[in-house]
């Protein structure tokens, strides 16, 4: 029997009748009730925004763990306590209220005092982390995406600050806002907690400076303004620009904190990386294979513009759109693709119950319109594993081949349901039976 049927249940119902009319704030407030609110044990740091929020929950839980603190973590990729982190196979961020509330109890149990807590723009709208007490509110960047649901981008913005709002409503937190200083929503989150701190690499203050970028991660200065003679030596071995805002923003947490500073350089260089977020497949072949969740046009952007300098050879991409869901970046994400990449290989990603060669065709249109031609150098293969399979067979010496838009997801949605799937298995199988 599933957890709301056992509430059902257990409770008169006439007073389920009562609370369900709210649908899903009803839910959240009943559920909390029921269980004694289980977030008031914990403090909880949120971290939201349309890409880096994974990178950087896991940035600020290592650095934590690192300085001592009994803290959780909850994101798409994983849960749990310390170093007793598992895999989420869950194909949403933030899990349905009573998972929530189930993990909250348990996270407890096992000795978390906090909580770092991915935050999705869905779950701030449908409630489901209504009674969660941020104590710090985290916002990486706030770009493209989601619309189908929210429908437009001032909505899907007004979702994501909801946290930071109700991070300001909690009397017992901290009520902090971390904000991206590079975003051009930055002002409006800024202004939605009592307490602010920015970070960023053109603004904020805190920035990063003396800069080093390459394929095995990042290097740079961390400078804090309010914060007088503070210079952290910053390692990563998390390449890209936008990992050097997400660092940045795991850095404000800890400064925020007071964790010392060799506990927060400590901290950020003891990430070796995240599941499914820039992952190198290595079977022994002469180019290299790049497994990332890059599904939105702000990070093909940031990941494109930031790799092509350092590949010797082609640039080979190869991703999809998922079904059900916004439709409007699809052409964007082609053209995008189309630009830096000189080939590019368009597959399903989800494609749920939508015909799967109608949104190809709409990926295949923006690639189109940025120059690229099909079965020249853009190639409609509509099957996951065998389009990565093509991809890989495109690829010489000295090139690089991104896998896009799964990531760490461990089942793809068809049609007829969820299948399993593994996309860095699927490559290392590929790689090694080519070999």
């Amino acid at each position: 029997m599933s957890f709301r049927r056992l509430v059902k249940v257990a409770i008169p119902t006439g007073i389920f009748k009562k609370i369900e009319p709210f649908g899903h704030l009803g839910e959240a407030v009943l559920l909390n009730l029921i269980c004694g609110f289980p977030g008031r044990r914990l403090k909880v740091i949120g971290v939201t925004g349309t890409n880096g929020k994974t990178t950087t929950s896991f940035l600020i839980h290592r650095m934590m763990h690192e300085a001592g603190y009994k803290v959780g973590l909850m994101t798409t990729v994983a849960y749990g306590v310390g170093v007793d982190i598992k895999p989420q196979v869950e194909h949403m961020t933030t899990v349905s209220v009573p998972q929530l509330l189930r993990r909250l109890k348990t996270l407890r149990s096992e000795g978390a005092e906090w909580l770092v807590l991915e935050t999705t723009s869905h779950s701030l709208a449908q409630h489901r982390v209504w009674g969660v007490p941020f104590s710090i509110a985290v916002m990486t960047n706030i770009t493209h995406e989601h619309l189908d649901y929210h429908g437009s981008f001032e909505n899907y913005r007004a979702a994501k600050l909801k946290m930071f709002k109700m991070a300001g409503r909690n009397r017992k937190g901290m009520r902090l806002g971390i904000v991206n200083a590079d975003d051009p929503a930055a002002d409006s989150f800024q202004q939605a907690t009592p307490n602010s701190f920015s970070y960023g690499i053109k603004r904020g203050e805190l920035k990063a400076s003396d800069i080093k970028m390459s394929a095995a991660g990042n290097s740079f200065t961390a400078r804090s303004a309010v914060h007088d003679g503070l210079n952290l030596n910053i390692r990563t071995h998390l390449p890209g620009s936008f990992n050097i805002h997400n660092s940045l923003a795991a850095i404000a947490v800890g400064l925020k904190l007071e964790i010392e500073q060799t506990a927060i350089e400590k901290g950020i260089a003891s990430l070796s990386g995240v599941e499914g977020r820039m992952a190198t497949v290595n079977a022994g072949q002469n180019f290299d294979v790049i497994v990332d969740y890059a599904h939105t046009p702000d990070s093909f952007e940031k990941l494109f513009s930031d790799l092509r300098p350092m590949i010797k050879g082609k640039m080979i991409v190869m991703f999809g759109s998922a079904g059900r869901r916004d439709e409007a970046k699809r052409a964007i994400q082609g053209n995008i693709a189309g630009r830096y990449a000189d080939v590019v290989v368009v597959t399903e990603e989800d494609d749920r119950d939508i015909d799967g060669t109608e949104i190809m065709d709409q990926i295949a249109g923006g690639a189109q319109k940025a120059g690229k031609t099909r079965d020249k150098d853009l190639f409609l293969v509509h099957d996951r594993a065998a389009a990565i399979k093509f991809a890989l067979s495109k690829a010489s010496k000295g090139d690089t081949v991104l896998l896009l838009g799964k990531g760490h997801e461990k089942t793809i949605a068809r049609a007829h349901g969820e299948d399993s799937w593994d996309e860095v298995a699927t490559a290392q199988k590929i790689l090694t039976v080519k070999r």
